[in-house]
């Protein structure tokens, strides 16, 4: 920090004056050296005797001052302690601004204990308002605050229902690679997993990671390492590619906000000032994310705007209204990716479990979890289980894939199928004419399924899907549901052993050796029955 001398060096005859005047000290001074030289040597003590004299708000700046290391952003020290207002020397000399202060800042300027300079920091050279090193020296007790952590322990109310991290970000990674892979919509996609991230902000990570191209697809070989490689190496390799990453921007991905115009912003600073904040709670201790959020607002809020710019970034609730622009809205703005950052990715990578109030309550704990360390460190977690589990599939054609099944694998049967509601556990798939439609028009062949069935099956295929299967790859589907609820069949025989199964309740008048009205609302009997039959059926729109 400079010194006193330096400090002062900056001001005229006049602002001299009114220092020395405001600590009552009896300067004769002809010319501003000699000024200079008196305060160098009179100021100092008489600061030190009349410090706990200052009003308490003085006191707290100089304390937030001392506890930053003597220095703090202009921006946020004003912010929090008033402007100070800019005067020349003939109108200051005037109308003596010193002697009814607008502000706890303007108090400390002109009582010659607050300076301002630029400094250079990270970010490039930064304007600070700092204490001169003669008169931090005299606030020793006041520096001890600079190691304590940021918030406090979380307090049983908070920590009531714990929600463990876990590895199932590696499952989610699977399922949006392959229903990026499926031409899914974002209907579709949204209920096709209880998701940690959003798919929108999980797609983002994954490109962070190269596993998208620029046109949201996978990359076929860096998609296949992925899900080839054990659980450890895949939720290691995720959590790198989001620590080193500047294109996963957690702030234009905050729920609720809506970003828009070609700002820019840091979000790899951001990122890794969050992390600093959270890794000052102990290892292993819950720790109240609201007091965490609350005190790095008291203490460094600029931590993602270094130049104390409230009004550059636009961004205005999903919902609609005005852009939250200005520091009134550091919560909806700062504070949220804060919180994001922690229950959003940190949590959904496995590095922090999360505890909440009650069901359905935000989350109001964290800690750091068992695989923490790893992680940060790059390195593939210990304790992660293997994926040997089989599917299980029946006559009908659904697919049940238990959670520790091969994602490889998982990930090409999902493209021969349609998405069935996930079940509890797992996932659920349909076979049908339709998914093995989509899959042979993206160069797959229903051998691959056949093969991919027998290998991670659960004991023997049902016959009938065996013969559907086959007869599917020869001939294609054998028969076909129009909007009319119209059955047509390839041959007279499909339509007579339909009718002589369980199915032919569900069937009307015939129209012809081939093809039958169908019940209103009877169309997925009818497939399911065909399938059972060792046919494929398949509905479509008509006229």
């Amino acid at each position: 920090m400079p010194n006193l001398a330096q400090s002062l060096q900056a001001h005229d005859l006049g602002h001299l004056r009114i220092v020395a005047e405001g600590w009552g000290l009896p300067m004769q001074a002809a010319n501003r050296q000699q000024a200079l030289d008196f305060l160098e040597a009179e100021l100092p003590p008489r600061v030190a005797g009349q410090l706990s004299m200052l009003p308490a708000e003085a006191r707290a700046a100089l304390a937030a001052l001392a506890a930053a290391g003597g220095r703090l952003p202009w921006a946020q020290f004003t912010r929090g302690f008033g402007a100070l207002r800019e005067l020349g020397a003939a109108r200051r000399d005037k109308e003596r601004p010193d002697r009814a202060p607008a502000s706890t800042s303007e108090l400390l300027w002109y009582r010659g204990l607050l300076g301002r300079a630029f400094f250079d920091t990270v970010d490039g050279p930064q304007e600070h308002a700092y204490l001169p090193d003669e008169l931090l020296a005299l606030l020793p007790g006041e520096a001890a605050e600079t190691g304590q952590p940021f918030g406090r322990p979380a307090r049983p109310e908070e920590r009531a229902e714990p929600q463990p991290a876990g590895d199932r970000i590696v499952d989610q990674a699977c399922t949006l690679l392959a229903g990026l892979r499926a031409g899914l919509g974002e209907t579709e996609l949204a209920a096709a997993e209880d998701w940690l991230l959003s798919p929108h902000a999980l797609a983002a990570l994954l490109g962070a990671a190269g596993l998208l191209n620029a046109a949201g697809q996978p990359q076929p070989e860096a998609a296949r390492e992925f899900l080839e490689a054990p659980r450890s190496r895949a939720l290691a390799a995720l959590a790198a590619a989001w620590r080193a990453s500047d294109e996963f921007n957690e702030l234009r991905l905050l729920p609720g906000l809506q970003a828009e115009g070609g700002w820019e912003n840091d979000p790899q600073r951001a990122r890794d000032r969050i992390l600093a904040f959270a890794r000052s709670a102990p290892p292993q201790q819950w720790w109240s994310l609201p007091a965490l959020i609350a005190d790095v607002k008291a203490r460094q809020p600029d931590f993602q705007r270094p130049n104390g710019n409230y009004d550059s970034w636009y961004l205005r609730p999903a919902a609609g209204g005005e852009y939250l622009r200005g520091f009134a809205h550091w919560d909806a703005v700062d504070g949220a990716l804060i919180d994001f950052t922690i229950i959003g990715p940190l949590h959904a990578l496995g590095l922090v479990d999360l505890a909440r109030r009650g069901e359905g309550k935000p989350a109001a704990a964290f800690r750091w979890g068992a695989w923490a360390e790893a992680l940060l460190e790059g390195a593939p977690p210990r304790g992660l289980k293997k994926e040997t589990q089989l599917f299980k599939v029946d006559s009908q054609g659904k697919v049940l894939i238990p959670p520790l099944a091969p994602r490889a694998a998982r990930y090409l049967l999902a493209r021969f199928c349609d998405w069935l509601p996930r079940p509890k556990e797992g996932y659920a798939y349909q076979i049908s004419a339709a998914g093995l439609a989509r899959a042979a028009a993206q160069g797959l062949e229903v051998r691959q399924l056949a093969a991919l069935l027998k290998k991670y099956g659960e004991g023997e295929l049902p016959p009938n899907l065996v013969q559907a299967l086959r007869r599917w790859g020869a001939q294609g589907g054998q028969a076909r549901l129009g909007s009319a609820l119209v059955l047509r069949v390839s041959s007279a025989a499909v339509l007579k052993a339909l009718r002589a199964s369980r199915a032919a309740r569900h069937l009307g008048e015939p129209l012809g050796p081939t093809s039958a009205l169908v019940k209103p609302g009877a169309g997925p009997q009818v497939l399911r029955a065909l399938l059972e039959l060792g046919y494929l059926g398949e509905l479509e729109e008509g006229d």
